[in-house]
């Protein structure tokens, strides 16, 4: 996307919901631009808009007169704001006939670059300037592998002068996405939507906040807001402090876009599965972990910080403010390196603008209380005064590292197969991690230059209840229960999960979720033959090792009882395309059947023909996942 979680802590949802989307990210080496439009137009009338497509690489973008069914999605324009049509057939440069060894047959496409002319007609009858909303669908391919499908929306303005003496008939137009034979409706195949954006932006506006709280930011608020106290104007020191936050807001958002040149469009389809990204994510939690409890400090060098501060005492003015709000960026910068790691984490799936809006909304959260304290220095009066109280908020936050850091040298442990982190290991080490910070938060334990409590007061007594919780909460998913949502970040059930907890759980009767483990297949070709045997449809389920929304899916909507009972009509097949020695094979079977490789994607597949009746992606409610194993499993009586 793309993917839910829901929060048990907010600070733990800071740090841990910050790479949820990695594995949503695609490529997109596809660059539309419109070349022509007319300036003027009458409502009713068919005019034409002229697009360019720059295709980087050795990438080619499929014609728009293949045939639906020829393999690849041919590329298609249709209307995606309602005050326009695409009213007749869309026409292109001259395609290559070249064979594709990606679909075995000889197909038409475009490389480097292409050019479109599509017709057009505006139906409202209000004049004006009116924005059209054209939605591209296509499909790029190289020599070895395909990406998704996916859409991209290209605005034209044009400006209504009236209405037309002849307009087409409404009976006769063509509703968006339908015209003809080269052009149908069509929709993002891409996990990362609009939704997943806002998530993200909100993700990056929280983890500003929250920078907000740590020992090396908080007391920098009155000392630095000072400056604007001693403004005689008011006027003057309000649109100072609004080009102090903005000059804070431009420091943060330039290192995003330095990241972004520097990472640029990823050209690796599976990076985030990546065993060595996710080891290199995992050592950068551990890091800032460590920094954060203590153990050493990050930090840029002084010789930057004291150049810094000499420049913003020495200069006035504009000069001044932006040389303070410098300051305060590179000092934070030992306090908001965790926060930013976690934006950034989320952008290694290579779109460069996401870095940025990540930054924009980090840093924004984290100038609002310098811009309003420095509009109102009243205010300064009833801000809670800086102690221990901050302090504790980097160790719980490092504690959280820790734990973060426990799920991506999981993904690394699962794509290799080294077997080394199982299940049960995953959850007692999160077990000791929050007993260990609900001993801290009660003052039995302390770090380096800290002093236990003299007596432990309500607010610790309250603020340590949600870790000991949690830790207690942990307990049955050492006897083989689901642990809910927390399963997503955990690895999956074994059959080589600690032999006697199993053993005690049957006793118990909770081996529920054993036998909803029970009776997958590994092998396709296998699954067929069953199947066909058998006389059942067979439900695949195209997984992954370090796809956080199959983990939540296989743990809670899969053991269900109205899952299970369907289940029970259809022969089982579990592929994981992001990791093990079928990787590749079973991602490019789930491209033949599905036209995307995002994950999780779910198929009912009718074995005598090998053809999809029902398919469903991503992480979805039991009366939604019941409905779509209900339509596979009609759809397949009906045709047999």
């Amino acid at each position: 996307m793309a993917q839910n979680v829901r929060l048990l802590l907010l600070l733990a949802s800071v740090q841990l919901f910050g790479y949820t989307y990695v594995s949503a990210q695609i490529p997109d080496p596809v660059d539309f631009r419109v070349t022509s439009s007319p300036d003027t137009v009458l409502a009713g009338d068919e005019f034409v808009i002229g697009i360019s497509a720059v295709i980087e690489g050795d990438w080619h973008l499929y014609s728009v007169l293949n045939a639906p069914d020829a393999g690849p999605f041919p590329t298609k324009f249709s209307a995606n704001s309602s005050n326009f049509f695409v009213s007749s057939e869309v026409r292109e440069s001259t395609a290559e006939i070249e064979f594709d060894p990606n679909f075995e047959t000889e197909l038409g496409w475009h490389s480097s670059f292409a050019e479109f002319e599509i017709p057009a007609t505006i139906y409202t009858s209000k004049t004006g300037t009116q924005i059209l909303d054209i939605e591209a669908f296509y499909q790029v391919c190289d020599d070895r592998v395909c990406l998704p499908p996916t859409s991209k929306s290209i605005i034209v303005t044009v400006f209504v002068n009236g209405v037309s003496n002849n307009p087409l008939e409404e009976a006769t137009r063509t509703p968006p996405g339908t015209n003809g034979t080269t052009l149908t409706s069509s929709s993002s195949s891409t996990d990362f939507s609009d939704s997943g954006l806002g998530s993200f932006l909100w993700i990056a506006i929280l983890a500003g906040f929250a920078a907000l709280l740590t020992p090396c930011v908080f007391p920098m608020i009155p000392l630095t807001v000072s400056y604007f106290a001693k403004q005689e104007d008011s006027k003057t020191g309000v649109g100072k402090a609004l080009l102090f936050g903005f000059a804070i807001v431009l420091t943060f958002t330039l290192i995003g876009m330095i990241l972004a040149a520097v990472v640029g469009v990823s050209g690796a389809q599976n990076f985030a599965s990546n065993p060595f990204v996710n080891f290199f994510i995992a050592a950068v939690l551990i890091a800032f972990a460590l920094s954060l409890l203590g153990m050493y400090e990050l930090q840029l060098p002084y010789q930057l910080t004291n150049f810094l501060n000499q420049k913003s005492n020495e200069s006035s003015g504009i000069l001044g403010i932006f040389f303070m709000a410098m300051t305060i960026s590179a000092v934070s910068f030992s306090c908001t390196a965790p926060f930013v790691g976690a934006v950034f984490a989320a952008t290694t799936g290579g779109d460069w603008f996401y870095p940025i809006i990540g930054m924009i909304g980090f840093s924004a959260a984290f100038a609002s209380p310098f811009v309003l304290f420095a509009m109102f220095p009243n205010l300064l009066q009833s801000l809670p005064k800086s102690g221990s109280w901050m302090n504790m908020v980097k160790v719980l936050l490092g504690f959280v590292e820790l734990a973060a850091a426990i799920k991506f040298l999981s993904n690394v442990d699962l794509v290799l197969g080294w077997a080394w982190i199982s299940r049960p290991f995953a959850i007692a080490f999160w077990m000791a991690i929050f007993i260990l910070a609900t001993l801290y938060i009660l003052g039995f334990i302390t770090l380096k230059n800290e002093q236990k409590p003299d007596s432990i007061g309500a607010g610790r007594i309250l603020l340590s209840i949600p870790f000991l919780m949690f830790s207690v909460y942990l307990i049955p998913g050492l006897m083989g229960s689901s642990l809910g949502i927390w399963d997503a970040w955990l690895p999956p059930k074994q059959a080589t999960d600690v032999g006697i907890v199993s053993t005690l759980a049957s006793i118990q009767g909770a081996n529920s979720n054993a036998d909803a483990d029970a009776g997958w297949l590994s092998d396709y070709e296998r699954a067929i033959d069953e199947a066909k045997m058998e006389g059942v449809p067979v439900f695949i389920d195209f997984t992954g090792y370090t796809c956080t929304n199959c983990r939540a899916m296989e743990s809670n909507v899969f053991p269900l009882a109205s899952v299970q009972q369907r289940f029970n009509q259809m022969k089982k097949l579990k592929l994981y395309t992001d990791g093990g020695t079928d990787a590749q094979k079973n991602q490019q079977l789930q491209f033949r059947l599905t036209g995307n490789v995002a994950l999780p994607t779910y198929v009912i597949l009718d074995p005598s023909n090998e053809t999809v009746v029902a398919q469903e992606l991503g992480f979805v409610s039991e009366d939604k996942f019941v409905r779509f194993l209900d339509n596979g499993l009609n759809s397949y009586k009906g045709v047999n």
